[in-house]
């Protein structure tokens, strides 16, 4: 089993910053991807931000140049720098990680959420 563990979130200003971080743990052969996604009251999840194994990065078109994300390998964790924030930002903040075992099946995995608030 794989765990997820998401911390950061928060309340902050417009125009302020954010640091999510989500770290794995368990039993994980190899990471394909790890992203963020989020879902505000009476939406739908929308992927918000990814990053592959080879470093490969894509952005919801909502936060490019506003949001970066990271991982470190060594520490199975991914980070989303979030900066310039909107009120629109304001959402629970979802850590996806998607994982291979041995047989190349993938297997996916969600965090529990954190709520980002973005006062005006």
């Amino acid at each position: 089993q794989v765990q997820l563990v998401e911390s950061g979130g928060g309340l902050v200003q417009a125009g302020g910053s954010l640091r999510l971080s989500c770290a794995a743990s368990g039993s994980i052969f190899a990471i394909n991807a790890m992203g963020w996604y989020r879902q505000a009251p009476g939406k739908q999840r929308e992927l918000v931000a990814r990053i592959t194994s080879g470093d490969s990065t894509n952005y919801a078109d909502s936060v490019k140049g506003r949001f970066t994300i990271s991982r470190d390998n060594a520490k199975n964790t991914s980070y989303l720098e979030m900066n310039t924030l909107k009120p629109e930002d304001t959402a629970v903040y979802y850590c996806n990680l998607i994982v291979r075992n041995r047989n190349q099946y993938q297997y996916v995995y969600w965090g529990q959420g954190t709520q980002v608030t973005v006062s005006s």
